[in-house]
């Protein structure tokens, strides 16, 4: 290849780094600029889409609800929290000779309010999960 020329900058001298490749590429950005330009306006074009779809499928939907059409309070008031201690059923013994029951002959098991009024606390070794890490009850 021949000699590189350089670009003199008044303010700065010459630029090492405009060689002649970087200025055919330099050249050539008018097109890449123009391609970008094309796809920043398909971008608009796409997000301006988007916002008169928007606006069109909100203006197919019913209106809100006035006021009155609101759901009001029952007439006896406010439903509050109702605080009781629940025990489960148990689950059925097995007859002597019979089958012990399978988990899918399981139904849900239901609960009733529990007699004892105290509510239940935590005592060391008597609740968590089974593997939790906890030396259990020994």
């Amino acid at each position: 290849m021949g000699a590189e020329w350089r670009v003199h900058d008044p303010l700065w001298g010459y630029s090492p780094d405009m060689t002649t490749a970087s200025l055919q590429l330099a050249a050539a950005s008018g097109l890449l600029s123009l391609g970008l330009f094309v796809v920043a306006l398909a971008v608009v074009a796409v997000l301006a889409g988007s916002v008169w779809l928007g606006a069109r499928t909100r203006s197919r939907e019913p209106n809100r609800p006035r006021p009155e059409e609101q759901p009001h309070l029952p007439p006896g008031g406010a439903v509050h929290e109702v605080r009781e201690n629940r025990e489960p059923e148990e689950v059925p013994l097995t007859p002597k000779g019979g089958r012990p029951l399978t988990p899918y002959e399981l139904t849900n098991m239901q609960t009733r309010p529990s007699t004892d009024k105290k509510r239940p606390r935590w005592s060391r070794g008597s609740s968590g999960s089974f593997g939790g890490g906890g030396l259990g009850a020994h």
